[in-house]
């Protein structure tokens, strides 16, 4: 058995906050199998106090309060970066748009721990938030699908889950802090929140008088949309306008008494509106009683979600890491190795390279490092099943010639198959190559198009390689 210790930190529109988790792995089959190393357990360690993110300007993170937020945290819970195994800095809703979002999530995440990786992009955080709240664990649970809305401070990021996969996800620009209030006034209002007032008719001005019945209307609006977007309502025009940028399209039609879950600072308000409309400064309390009056929480059953304010950093801390298979092929590479994108193979492509057609990969190796300015990439492939030997050489022989031509003499061959045929194929790749060049390659880990991957050092004498898998996308 081995233990990770897992770190999460989330920067979000409003709140920033971290974990500690332990993963425990050990090898689930007998002494006379293949050994097969899972991560069979995770526990929280520390939750440390929910901080609200520190901004220099409507457009800046202050990069230095955030990193002495999360210096005081590790203090506090009498944690050492050097002593963190794994974990992830993801950067969530408006704080993403910031100018210096990328940067602060760089530092915080060089900080933080050796293989604390950095992630960004609103469908990764929906996955993230859905595992974190609890829906994917109910979806496999009660092999049925599930509904995670994760209403934060700027964005709602929706995943749905059926047995453990994602079949759909999105987010909209729908959130507690897009009208912010102080004094009795309203001293912010965001582009898709003045969308929606326009919608209306509504005149919402900043300095305007806070008035709870007029913004009450705004949030019933995005309360609609969202029910909108699970195919509740008609689809309108302006739940496109409010559509995050770089949000896959939601195309799932809710069903009558799905099991739905809420997290995000939001749910803990989903409730009838109390005596003071914005407790928080902002439209929070609001948007929760426009979805508890709603057609979305009357006309599905809401779930009690094991993490609400905490599901995306929960999410982070123990649902990011995973483990390769346990038959790969692993020389002296340089680990951990971060942000390294992905080129998947279509099963066309894929094809051509069983076949041996060497210089058909090595235009589509090349063009993938044009277009994505890099000279490195994971090249992953569907894999087969049980592939003929000849087949297996041939397929070998063209990634180790196609990647030897076209990447850096220095940089390692990166290779990552579905199925379970990476430790064969890197074997024949190596005998191709010979020590010239160090090797990778992996297998039964799923990726898509557009994915970066991060690799840590490899554990259990190098059966297997802890593995993230992630976006980094930025407003």
């Amino acid at each position: 058995m081995a233990d990770l210790l897992s770190v999460g930190i989330d920067i979000g529109t409003t709140t920033t906050q971290l974990i500690f988790s332990k993963i425990k792995m050990e090898n689930t089959t007998g002494y006379f199998a293949v050994p097969r190393i899972s991560i069979v357990d995770k526990e929280i360690l520390y939750q440390s106090e929910v901080h609200l993110t520190p901004l220099l300007t409507e457009t800046l993170i202050d990069s230095d309060g955030v990193r002495e937020i999360v210096a005081q945290e590790y203090q506090k819970a009498g944690i050492v970066p050097s002593s963190v195994d794994t974990g992830a800095v993801i950067i969530t809703g408006e704080s993403a748009r910031k100018e210096n979002a990328r940067a602060v999530m760089e530092r915080l995440s060089a900080f933080a721990g050796e293989f604390v990786v950095s992630t960004a992009g609103p469908d990764l955080e929906s996955v993230i938030a859905g595992k974190g709240s609890g829906a994917w664990a109910y979806s496999l649970d009660h092999h049925c699908e599930a509904v995670n809305l994760d209403i934060g401070g700027g964005t709602t990021n929706i995943v749905v889950f059926s047995e453990g996969d994602v079949i759909a996800k999105g987010c909209f620009d729908i959130g507690g802090r897009l009208i912010r209030v102080e004094n009795g006034r309203i001293t912010h209002i965001s582009p898709s929140a003045k969308l929606v007032a326009e919608s209306l008719g509504l005149s919402v001005q900043v300095g305007n008088a806070a008035d709870a019945a007029q913004l009450s209307k705004i949030t019933d609006r995005m309360a609609e949309l969202l029910a909108e977007s699970l195919g509740l309502l008609p689809k309108s025009a302006l739940l496109d306008a409010v559509t995050t940028n770089n949000s896959t399209p939601l195309t799932y039609r809710t069903k009558p008494k799905t099991a739905v879950f809420y997290s995000g600072g939001v749910a803990n308000r989903i409730e009838p509106l109390s005596a003071e409309p914005f407790p928080y400064g902002d439209i929070g309390a609001l948007l929760g009683a426009s979805v508890f009056r709603g057609t979305l929480f009357g006309e599905t059953t809401a779930q009690q979600s094991t993490q609400t304010i905490r599901a995306t950093v929960v999410g982070a801390g123990m649902f990011t890491t995973t483990v390769s298979g346990s038959t790969i092929t692993c020389t002296s590479a340089q680990f951990p190795m971060k942000n390294i994108p992905v080129l998947k193979l279509t099963p066309d492509e894929q094809e051509q390279c069983f076949l041996g057609n060497v210089q058909a990969l090595i235009s589509r190796i090349r063009w993938f490092c044009e277009q994505s300015e890099t000279e490195q990439l994971v090249l992953a492939l569907p894999g087969k099943e049980n592939p003929e030997f000849p087949e297996a050489k041939r397929l070998a022989v063209c990634l180790a010639d196609a990647l030897e031509q076209t990447l850096p003499k220095d940089a390692p061959l990166l290779v990552l198959i579905e199925t379970d045929i990476a430790k064969a194929v890197g074997i024949l790749m190596r005998s191709v190559l010979g020590s010239a060049r160090d090797v990778v390659c992996i297998d039964c880990v799923r990726v898509e198009q557009g994915d970066y991957m991060d690799l840590g050092k490899p554990l259990f004498d190098g059966l297997v390689i802890p593995i993230v898998v992630k976006s980094l996308l930025f407003g």
